[in-house]
């Protein structure tokens, strides 16, 4: 009996740490609780190039909070490619209230804020590069295995599309934060590569699992939640808060 009170107190405290990050988020209001996520701003962050600007083939990679009370748990990521001349980006990512989830749209703004939230650039590559990875991207996505499928805990979601991409792709590569719930799910087996290059994750139904890599550090998934640190580019990374320390690298011709 003693045992079994040792667990549960122990399981207790670990779901309460994994916990404090997301509770302080909404404790300090760091994230939208009020008013409709229909009047929530949707404007542009100026990290995409304007067709008119820069002709030349774009493709980037992008995270923002999500909406209402589950942005204090985590991100939203989604892809987007231009090709050279083209006005317009297309924009890939799985949404929650769409079905099939997986949808391609068209638009001269990928990085619009995310219903109130602002994105942030996690990969940037331009050029030549941008050109040789759109065709592979696009079949990618087009052989995406849950394209009717979104499930916000533990996967597959957004962060799971956008991971399982970049691990399609040769030579795109794009550190997701440890705020990207679902990124960890895996479809099959139980490892593969690390989104960021140079590293693998361990992982058992997206659940619990450990990474290892050059640009993610250590990473431990428990219960979908995940903390690490990165000792390349100094940082603690927390449940909910997500990074604490020197800014993430931004991958591609467009990064360092």
């Amino acid at each position: 009996m003693r045992r079994l009170m040792r667990l549960l107190s122990g399981l207790a405290l670990v779901l309460a740490l994994l916990l404090a990050g997301p509770m302080w988020m909404l404790a300090t209001e760091q994230v939208t609780l009020r008013g409709s996520w229909a009047s929530a701003g949707r404007e542009p962050a100026g990290l995409a190039p304007d067709a008119s600007d820069s002709p030349e083939a774009v493709v980037q990679v992008m995270a923002a909070r999500t909406w209402g009370w589950r942005g204090a748990f985590g991100v939203h990521t989604w892809i987007a490619t231009r090709e050279v001349d083209a006005e317009s980006y297309r924009m890939h990512h799985v949404l929650s209230w769409r079905r099939p989830a997986l949808v391609t749209q068209l638009t001269p703004t990928p990085d619009r804020a995310w219903y109130g939230n602002p994105p942030t650039l996690l990969a940037d590559y331009r050029g030549e590069a941008a050109e040789a990875l759109i065709p592979e991207i696009e079949r990618a996505v087009a052989a995406y295995p849950a394209a009717a499928t979104y499930r916000a805990w533990p996967g597959p979601n957004s962060n799971t599309f956008t991971a399982w991409v970049i691990r399609q792709v040769d030579g795109l590569e794009a550190t997701l934060p440890v705020t990207a719930i679902g990124k960890d799910y895996l479809f099959t087996g139980l490892v593969a590569p690390t989104p960021g290059g140079g590293g693998v994750t361990a992982s058992l139904g997206g659940l619990v699992g450990l990474t290892v890599g050059r640009a993610e550090g250590l990473e431990i998934n428990l219960l979908g939640l995940s903390l690490g640190v990165d000792v390349q580019r100094p940082a603690l990374k927390l449940p909910g808060v997500g990074r604490l320390g020197m800014a993430p690298r931004i991958s591609g011709q467009g990064g360092e």
